[in-house]
């Protein structure tokens, strides 16, 4: 019965959830306009672990966000899974971002595509079909009025870009679901644990987030 820790800060939710045999049972989340994953995220995972009236030594593995999204917060996240995970020595699972993602739609029709805001009107996204399995790998791309037109079939658009793409995909197909705004953690549960048993690990003194872009220092 495996306790894994699941920690998302890819985006601007800080979420943290704690999953038993893949299941949820305890997430705590917050998004704000100014990121405060720096702050929260240890609380988070304290008061999560306090909660649940277990030990932080009764966990089994770690699984964290593996990106695409923002440098910052994908450090954060990571640095704190790679510090758990090496000080408790147990494995470190990482998770795709966009796959945690698309895992809140419901529907069984059409095409998914998860969207991660990249500034401008580029975005990082990927085709999922209604299996969830990814069918067009992840892309940084710049959004335009002739994007996914090869795509016939429904298609649900959902993360946190779905306001500026709205403005040039307006295509009868095109489904925007603006509930599903952000990944969370306890999306992650059923990923991290088909990891977990399938040994699936990352190297802890290795392992990046996947940042798809190089980081840009403001000049």
């Amino acid at each position: 019965m495996p306790y894994i820790l699941n920690i998302e800060t890819a985006t601007k939710n800080c979420s943290v959830a704690l999953a038993k045999d893949g299941k949820t049972i305890l997430c705590k989340e917050i998004a704000e306009i100014g990121f405060s994953h720096a702050e929260k995220l240890h609380v988070f995972i304290e008061e999560i672990i306090a909660e649940a009236g277990i030990s932080i030594n009764d966990l089994n593995a770690i699984a964290v966000s593996s990106g695409p999204g923002s440098y910052t917060g994908l450090r954060i996240g990571v640095s704190a899974a790679k510090g758990l995970s090496f000080s408790l020595n147990i494995p470190l699972i990482s998770v795709d971002t966009l796959t945690s993602l698309a895992n809140q739609v419901l529907f069984s029709d059409g095409f998914i595509i998860p969207m991660i805001d990249a500034r401008r009107m580029e975005v990082y996204s990927a085709v999922f079909n209604s299996d969830k399995e990814i069918i067009r790998k992840v892309e940084a791309e710049i959004l335009t009025e002739n994007s996914f037109n090869e795509i016939t079939e429904k298609i649900y658009f959902i993360g946190d870009s779905n306001e500026k793409a709205k403005a040039i995909l307006t295509k009868p197909n095109f489904v925007f679901l603006d509930e599903i705004k952000y990944p969370s953690a306890k999306e992650m549960s059923s990923l991290s644990y088909k990891k977990f048993l399938g040994n699936s690990f990352e190297d802890v003194a290795y392992y990046e987030p996947y940042y798809l872009k190089d980081f840009m220092f403001a000049k």
